[in-house]
């Protein structure tokens, strides 16, 4: 399963990442929203994580334009964020994410998340 994974916090994703593989999964990295919608279009991801604050495009930005792409209308999406108040949340949900996880978080949740969005 290919996962693309977009924070533009390095070593939060580095940390990521290396639980992702321990699953056997494929995970593409992307440092901001912009770079994120790219490496969806060109690498078709099975599930994309998003952060919410990132440069260049934010992660809510970039979920309404990846929702946009007629391909990945039923993609998981899963927002993964400080961003933790209920508008924060209810924000997440209307741009398109299938759903919401807050930081600080356990890999072992993101894993669980995943593996049941993509079982749908």
């Amino acid at each position: 399963m290919k996962i693309l994974l977009a924070d533009d916090e390095l070593r939060l994703r580095k940390v990521v990442v290396l639980h992702l593989k321990k699953f056997n999964f494929e995970v593409i990295e992307a440092n901001n929203g912009l770079q994120a919608v790219e490496l969806a279009k060109s690498n078709k991801p099975d599930v994309i994580v998003l952060d919410v604050m990132m440069p260049e495009m934010d992660g809510l930005a970039a979920c309404r334009e990846i929702r946009s792409i007629p391909e990945f209308s039923d993609t998981p999406i899963i927002m993964l964020t400080a961003m933790a108040t209920e508008n924060d949340i209810q924000a997440g949900i209307k741009s398109g994410a299938s759903t919401y996880i807050t930081k600080p978080f356990s890999p072992k949740e993101l894993v669980d998340k995943i593996q049941e969005l993509s079982s749908k």
